[in-house]
C-alpha cells in the first residue's frame, strides 16, 4: 500500500474506533491484541472491537502514514523469562509524528464542542 499524503484537517472528524486506536498508541507502541484490549479499557467497554475490524483499521492507518510497523522484537515485547513470544511473529504499531498531530487536533475539536455546548448550557440555564 502507497501512503496517502492528506491534510490533517481532511481526517477529521474521526470516527470513534479510529480515534481509540490512535489514543492506545499515543502512549507506547503495542501489537494488535493489546491495541483491542486497550481501546475496550479507555472507552469503558464503549468500543469493543472485532479483529478483523481492527486490523482493516490498521491497514487504512498504515495507508494514511498515521501510524507504523515496529520490526524491533523488543517493541513486540518479551515473556516472563526474557523469552520472545513464542509462535508467529506478532506485529507491532506505533504512533508517527502525523498520527500524533491528527490525534491533537481531534483532541483539540471535541474540547472546542464540549465548551460550545456548556457555553450554550449555561446560558439556557440562567
Amino acid at each position: 500500500m502507497t501512503k496517502k499524503r492528506v491534510s490533517i484537517f481532511q481526517l477529521l472528524p474521526l470516527r470513534e474506533p479510529t480515534f481509540f486506536i490512535l489514543l492506545s498508541l499515543a502512549a507506547q507502541e503495542k501489537h494488535g491484541y493489546a491495541i483491542l484490549k486497550d481501546v475496550e479499557e479507555v472507552s469503558e467497554g464503549k468500543v469493543k472491537l472485532s479483529t478483523g475490524t481492527l486490523y482493516e483499521a490498521l491497514a487504512r492507518l498504515l495507508d494514511q502514514g498515521l501510524i507504523e510497523r515496529v520490526s524491533d522484537d523488543a517493541a513486540i515485547g518479551k515473556t516472563r523469562k526474557g523469552q520472545s513470544h513464542p509462535g508467529k511473529p506478532r506485529k507491532a504499531y506505533r504512533l508517527t509524528k502525523n498520527g500524533r498531530q491528527v490525534l491533537e487536533a481531534e483532541i483539540k475539536r471535541m474540547e472546542s464542542m464540549v465548551a460550545a455546548a456548556q457555553q450554550r448550557l449555561g446560558e439556557r440555564r440562567v
